[in-house]
């Protein structure tokens, strides 16, 4: 199998055959003719090593030695497909395996060759999809398809000329997510269903994505890395090249919500498969319920709930993603799904053994209920056990933030770095044993605050090894622990001295530095159960997108602009109506504004109760706004006229 390995070898784009393959002449016409004349032979005689040999041969024809220009050719590719389609839908008493393996190598080889535009592959991909479960040949081209556009599509940037052809249309993501939910859906059930010795081979192969899974995890990447990485050409700051980097942007956050949509529906779905088998195991006598149980959470994690949930809500609260557009539209679905783990994981808490070993002693627990005040034990017997009781949260700051200088350290080299722990009231450091510098000056300053202008804690420099300095600042680099008083300390380094000819790495080594919250680490190995954990994760995005929709759409230049005329009292207390082409303009008939007014008035203002009528003619733009009697005084007083005085007309 010499052209096997020569297939497997071309497959990778760092090897040198690659491009020697790529540089090589396309193949005529009539040898591809030749070589489906002996496939159509050797299918005639049922010889399994000519079918074999040739389907590997086509996949070589088909990356790098063929061009179908000409009608010719044209013809030869559809006598090809149509061999390759023979053997695919072939009976299974009549292929074995490992050919209908290599027929789907060689369609997906040539899927541009064989499906040249991109209705033709849709529609392949249609069939594959919808009618893969009903025959092994469809559902394995399926999965070899799928498998190698989730590979190509990692390593397409968003917006190339083949993002379009590796990401697929709304059309045909919608029918791979309803085959990833029913397979979640299936995975699930299996721990009530399946027996013992299967529910333990089970536990063996998980998680193991599908190739379906595979595809839908490389889209989200794709399109979330995309949204979180992309920033635009700093070398080219025109209009266009703005105007063409926010179009892509927009483009790419429409893509996502879109996306997310479909997953957290699907996620709803695979929920509510979860919490019905949980409760169905939780209520059966089985003998190993404990157990099943206990394997229902790694099984999970296996299904999408495990491979795409937890990226798409990390990601949702990047800056990028959180939009008043994505809140409104994800809202619903965050807070059912919140609800559907919440009660999981609270029905799977009630079997575990933590929370029978918290209430495995009502006696004690009775005893100390007894001693409780009235008041408290009020609200004792109020408070329900929620799915986090009993539990303890792990505390990642624990294991301590790590601060060090390359090493060695270069001449002229400066460092700078501020560590900030919420709610810390103390900071402990602990330094590298190796930390050394050249000179007494090449040395290290810690400051208890956020920045150089914050009180100087200590400084340290030097080393005792003999080269450069023959001692270290101060009382050298400490071995101890050091106190830094607060929740912030920030560390500045710089090398001043250039280094000589004799001096060795390890005396330029730099330094290496553990800021923790604690004087000792605490055990973060452990975490939080994996359904506990995503109802956490939900619970912060929805709170998170609640306080978006809380706060509305973000103020324009223009509300900016106008924020004086906004504040004016004399304009707020106005009755505005809206037009029927959207133009906003005062009232004819205005009512009292609930606002108070800040002029004090001689008497009390009633609007009059008559219709004021606009002038006749064209001169009228807007109508006039009776204002209160305070006001117009106030406006006399300041602009110096007096009120007009009538005298009776003398006849």
């Amino acid at each position: 199998m010499c052209i096997h390995q020569l297939n497997l070898l071309a497959a990778s784009n760092n090897l040198p055959i690659t491009n020697f393959l790529g540089k090589q002449h396309p193949i005529e016409a009539h040898h591809l003719s030749s070589i489906c004349d002996i496939m159509e032979k050797a299918m005639v005689n049922g010889d399994t090593c000519i079918i074999r040999c040739i389907l590997v041969v086509f996949q070589v024809v088909f990356k790098f030695f063929f061009s179908p220009q000409t009608e010719r050719n044209r013809d030869i590719v559809r006598r090809s497909g149509l061999l390759l389609w023979q053997l695919l839908m072939a009976p299974r008493d009549q292929i074995c395996s490992e050919i209908q393996k290599e027929v789907c190598l060689a369609i997906s080889s040539g899927l541009n060759i064989l499906y040249p535009g991109e209705t033709e592959i849709n529609n392949l991909l249609k069939l594959v999809l919808t009618e893969g479960e009903r025959n092994s040949g469809l559902s394995q081209l399926r999965d070899v398809i799928l498998t190698n556009l989730a590979e190509q599509l990692q390593n397409n940037r968003f917006g190339s000329e083949d993002d379009d052809h590796y990401r697929l249309n709304d059309e045909l993501l919608h029918y791979i997510l309803k085959i990833v939910v029913r397979e979640s859906c299936v995975l699930i059930t299996k721990c009530q269903t399946v027996s013992k010795d299967d529910f333990q081979r089970l536990l063996s192969t998980v998680p193991a994505a599908s190739s379906c899974l595979r595809y839908l995890m490389a889209v989200q990447n794709h399109l979330l890395s995309n949204t979180v990485l992309i920033k635009p050409d700093e070398n080219d700051d025109s209009d266009s090249s703005l105007q063409g980097e926010t179009l892509k942007v927009q483009e790419l956050k429409t893509s996502i919500l879109s996306l997310a949509t479909q997953i957290l529906t699907g996620c709803d779905e695979v929920l509510e498969m979860l919490q019905q088998v949980t409760t169905a195991l939780i209520n059966s006598d089985i003998s190993d319920r404990e157990q099943r149980l206990k394997g229902l959470e790694q099984i999970t994690k296996a299904t999408m709930l495990g491979h795409l949930l937890p990226v798409l809500l990390t990601s949702l609260m990047h800056p990028n993603l959180q939009t008043l557009t994505m809140a409104d539209a994800l809202m619903p679905q965050l807070v059912q799904l919140v609800l559907y783990t919440s009660q999981t994981a609270l029905l799977l808490k009630t079997q575990s053994p933590v929370f029978s070993e918290l209430n495995s002693s009502p006696s004690s627990a009775s005893e100390q209920k007894g001693k409780l005040l009235p008041d408290e034990r009020m609200l004792e017997e109020k408070e329900e056990p929620g799915f986090l009781t009993g539990l303890k949260i792990p505390a990642p700051w624990a294991a301590g933030k790590t601060v060090e200088t390359v090493h060695p350290v270069r001449d002229n080299y400066k460092f700078k770095e501020t560590v900030h722990i919420p709610g810390a009231r103390c900071l402990y450091l602990r330094f590298d044993n190796r930390c050394s510098s050249q000179y007494d000056y090449d040395k290290l300053v810690i400051y208890a605050g956020p920045n150089t202008n914050s009180r100087k804690v200590a400084e340290y420099g030097g080393n005792t090894l003999g080269y450069g300095s023959r001692s270290v600042l101060g009382t050298g680099w400490p071995k101890d622990l050091v106190k830094v008083e607060g929740d912030t300390v920030t560390f500045s380094f710089e090398m001043r001295s250039g280094r000589e000819h004799n001096t060795p790495d390890k005396a330029m080594w730099g330094f290496a530095c553990t800021v923790r919250a604690q004087e000792s680490s605490e055990d973060v190995s452990g975490g939080l159960p994996f359904l506990v954990d995503l109802a956490l994760g939900l619970s912060v995005l929805a709170c998170s997108m609640l306080r978006i929709l809380y706060n509305g759409p973000e103020i324009t230049k223009d509300e900016e602009t106008c924020q004086e005329l906004l504040r004016s009292k004399l304009l707020q207390r106005c009755q505005w109506q809206v037009e029927a082409n959207g133009v906003i303009s005062p009232a004819l008939t205005p009512s009292p504004s609930p606002l108070p007014l800040t002029i004090e008035e001689d008497r009390e203002f009633t609007y009059p109760s008559d219709v004021l009528v606009p002038p006749v003619g064209h001169y009228f733009d807007l109508p006039r706004i009776r204002l209160p009697p305070g006001i117009m005084i106030k406006l006399r007083e300041i602009s110096g006229r007096a009120r007009p005085q009538f005298r009776p007309s003398i006849r």
